[in-house]
């Protein structure tokens, strides 16, 4: 991946984070609209569900154009996929927000439960990564 594609990414979640908020008065936190939408019964449903269709919608759209993530398959088994994206759900449920609520939105209203959030996150994902590279190639 390419320098240009990561600032055009960032520049597109800056400006959705911004434009959800000036134009809603909600923070962009994908896991809070997924738990509302899961937990919630009232009409918040329709925006949580379009802002969730249009991700998916985006992504299928921009995919022929060259703008897909998927480009190779990683070869891991969907049971750890699974079980990842549960444990990733389960704490971001436990940190009251995930990466894009605390480390987008949180950081740039500088708020000090948000940037602890997003240090911790960042200092277990990386511990995470250490351990699981040590264990899976024998130290090396």
């Amino acid at each position: 991946m390419n320098i240009q594609m990561s600032l055009f990414g960032g520049v597109l979640i800056g400006l959705a984070a911004a434009g959800m908020l000036f134009f809603h008065g909600k923070i962009l936190g994908v896991s809070g609209i997924v738990g509302g939408l899961l937990n919630d019964r009232s009409r918040n449903m329709y925006w949580r569900l379009t802002f969730l269709l249009g991700l998916l919608l985006g992504a299928l759209l921009l995919e022929p154009l060259g703008f897909s993530v998927m480009h190779e398959t990683t070869g891991i088994s969907l049971i750890y996929i699974g079980v990842g994206g549960f444990l990733v759900g389960l704490g971001a449920a436990l940190g009251n927000g995930c990466t894009s609520g605390h480390g987008v939105c949180g950081i740039s209203r500088l708020s000090p439960r948000s940037i602890i959030a997003t240090v911790s996150f960042m200092i277990t994902g990386f511990l995470s990564v250490t351990v699981l590279h040590t264990l899976l190639n024998g130290g090396q």
